[in-house]
């Protein structure tokens, strides 16, 4: 794959909804109203391949459908192998459930200080906020929630959380997911950000959001101020193949940038969509000079259903080594598994020591030498001697 070098180059365009008013294409509202949610719908664009038949036949019992106009047009419809089609349209497998899977597979459940909020680390929690998204991810680890496709019944109750929170002067930092909150109107995210910045002990407030990604739209002036005049609040989008890098997304992060918010980028390693060194390459260049930062490379979680899409393990080691010495240092993500059953976030590092005892730590850089590094201090040379003069 050869990389684009300008972002002048990144599809920009109205695909099947040519004849749509510009006014309209903008407007995220119509987007949202827009999105292809039928899989008579879904069948005006694509043939369906018979494996993509048997997965649209259970959607919605599962996972809703859902894809914005702008983002479907990102999918070659010619290719049942397209890294965007892949992530969007149901397939049979999501029906087929292995014994390793589990409908709440990082344990977020048992870690809940009051419904919708997790407090799994000492200083952090999770705020869950709402249950729906732009489009809907065929991996996502919370399909039991999202969409209430498996009737989850989630409503979040914002005032019981903000006062576990405001009872809880340890936690320092709130993330605030979903399903994605940036879905929220403007007057909520206000309220819920202005109780935030209330609460003297919390310090740190991020944003998990595909919105950026699914529909950039959605980044306007007002929620650009809103953003501004809470601040820093601390976004992380989900971008997961440089397809997603449009003109449109580098414009939107370009607004949450000067809009004062850092932007980072969490990658889920997905098989056959990014589970090699080229296309993650591409990918973290991308973001860059879209001002976003590689933060984390995810191994997929065991969800229900999620056979088709997990890597080996081993690619996502190998998909650091061959970033790791060989592009910029903030290029680089943090390859994690989020543990199943609750462990949290664990680094999955190639293996760069070799030995460590009592004297020194011997290291294996980048291109394989090996090079060592003294724990012990030997006896201080006496003043002038073996010196230089």
């Amino acid at each position: 794959m050869k990389e684009s070098k300008a972002p002048q180059d990144w599809y920009r365009g109205q695909g099947h909804w040519a004849g749509v008013p510009a006014a309209q294409w903008q407007d995220y509202r119509w987007q949202l109203r827009n999105r292809v949610t039928t899989v008579e719908r879904l069948r005006e664009f694509i043939e369906l391949t018979p494996e993509e038949e048997e997965g649209c036949a259970h959607a919605n019992k599962k996972l809703a459908l859902a894809v914005t106009p702008y983002f479907f047009n990102l999918i070659d419809t010619d290719d049942p192998d397209c890294p965007i089609r892949k992530q969007l349209v149901p397939r049979g497998d999501e029906m087929r459930v292995s014994p390793e899977e589990l409908l709440d597979p990082v344990g977020e459940e048992t870690a809940m200080g009051v419904d919708g909020l997790v407090h799994r680390y000492p200083d952090r929690c999770l705020f869950l906020v709402t249950n729906m998204c732009a489009a809907y991810c065929r991996y996502c680890t919370r399909s039991r929630l999202v969409s209430n496709a498996e009737g989850h019944d989630f409503h979040p109750n914002y005032e019981n959380a903000l006062r576990y929170i405001e009872e809880h002067p340890e936690i320092r930092d709130v993330l605030l997911s979903g399903g994605d909150p940036l879905l929220l109107s403007d007057k909520k995210l206000d309220y819920l950000l202005g109780r935030l910045r209330a609460i003297p002990h919390v310090d740190f407030i991020r944003i998990g959001s595909r919105i950026p990604v699914f529909l950039p739209q959605r980044v306007t002036p007002e929620l650009q101020d809103l953003l501004r005049r809470h601040g820093p609040v601390w976004i992380s989008i989900h971008v997961n193949h440089p397809r997603e890098c449009t003109q449109e997304l580098y414009d939107a992060a370009e607004r949450l940038s000067f809009a004062g918010v850092p932007l980072g980028n969490q990658s889920v390693l997905l098989r056959g969509i990014n589970d090699d060194l080229e296309t993650m390459r591409e990918l973290v260049h991308r973001l860059l000079r879209m001002r976003v930062r590689p933060y984390y490379l995810y191994q997929c979680d065991l969800i229900t259903g999620s056979r088709h899409f997990r890597a080996d393990v081993r690619k996502g080691i190998d998909i650091i080594r061959g970033l790791r010495g060989f592009t910029s240092g903030y290029a680089v993500p943090q390859f994690v598994i989020d543990a199943p059953g609750g462990g949290g976030k664990i680094p999955v590092n190639p293996e760069y020591i070799e030995e460590i005892n009592d004297d020194e730590i011997v290291l294996r850089n980048f291109a394989g030498d090996i090079y060592r590094y003294p724990l012990r201090s030997r006896e201080p040379v006496p003043a002038g001697v073996g010196m230089l003069v």
